[in-house]
């Protein structure tokens, strides 16, 4: 099944495609040191953010969380990122922006394995868990990461009250992802109908495909050594690799990528 068909089928079956397409991935990769799985941002001109040496070949993928975890100050709130993936970014945000405490959760099992394998840092920890039933208890979080997830979520809506239950009183979710142009009233219909209190709003596909641009050629150099030929086109579009349909989609607007500051009040 593509990539770009398989977005927006039913709940149950879209978890279950997710859940066992992410572990084949990390095994797939484990051994290329790929810590982030999102797609990435880049101004024009380039944004330039300042990076360490090991940080540098990562620079777009860095860039679209930066972009999302700068919305609030961080420093000394309990964070929390839903969808962690490989834990580039929970790295990251960790020694740039100095949370007192944060947690990757993933529901991919062997992605947190992963993650604790190559991240240990102080004040970092990792955890395996759903992202419609969060294992946290009501008004213990200070702020949700969420970057370029809640497409593969069975219930978008669900998602949005987990969040909302567990952020204290003036909390904030700093959120990226995507729709196609025709779920797009779907996606903001769920958002008009949560609780939570849009602060900001922002397209960010120009920015999104020149990330993409970016990256092209180091993901369609691993996608060719990694995988099967019949796999190609899907890990193209995962991946986003110009030429490829989700990539073309974002090129067109027939895909548009967003970026939200939401509030609990």
């Amino acid at each position: 099944m593509a990539f770009i068909d398989s977005l927006f089928i039913l709940g149950p079956i879209r978890k279950a495609m997710w859940q066992a397409w992410y572990p084949f991935l990390t095994r797939k990769l484990r051994d290329e040191n790929v810590t982030f799985l999102n797609y990435a941002y880049e101004k024009s001109p380039p944004w330039g953010i300042p990076l360490n040496k090991e940080d540098a070949p990562n620079r777009a993928c860095i860039q679209l969380y930066h972009h999302v975890a700068e919305q609030i100050d961080l420093k000394d709130k309990t964070v929390l990122e839903v969808s962690c993936g490989h834990g580039g970014g929970a790295s990251y945000i960790t020694r740039t922006f100095k949370p007192k405490h944060y947690t990757g959760l993933d529901l991919n099992p062997t992605g947190i394995a992963f993650c604790k394998k190559h991240h240990s840092i102080e004040g970092l920890e990792f955890l395996q868990g759903d992202a419609q039933s969060l294992p946290f208890k009501d008004q213990s979080i200070d702020a949700v990461i969420n970057v370029e997830a809640s497409h593969c979520y069975p219930s978008f809506p669900k998602f949005l009250t987990e969040v909302e239950r567990i952020l204290k009183a003036g909390g904030s979710l700093l959120y990226a992802d995507f729709r196609f142009s025709d779920r797009f009233k779907e996606w903001e219909s769920a958002i008009q109908g949560s609780r939570l209190q849009v602060k900001q709003e922002r397209d960010i596909s120009p920015q999104v495909l020149n990330g993409m641009d970016l990256n092209s050629s180091r993901s369609q150099e691993l996608v060719r050594r990694l995988l099967p030929k019949f796999m190609h086109g899907l890990a193209g579009d995962f991946a986003g690799v110009q030429g490829s349909r989700i990539y073309e989609a974002l090129k067109s607007g027939e895909l548009i990528y967003k970026s939200y500051h939401f509030t609990k009040e």
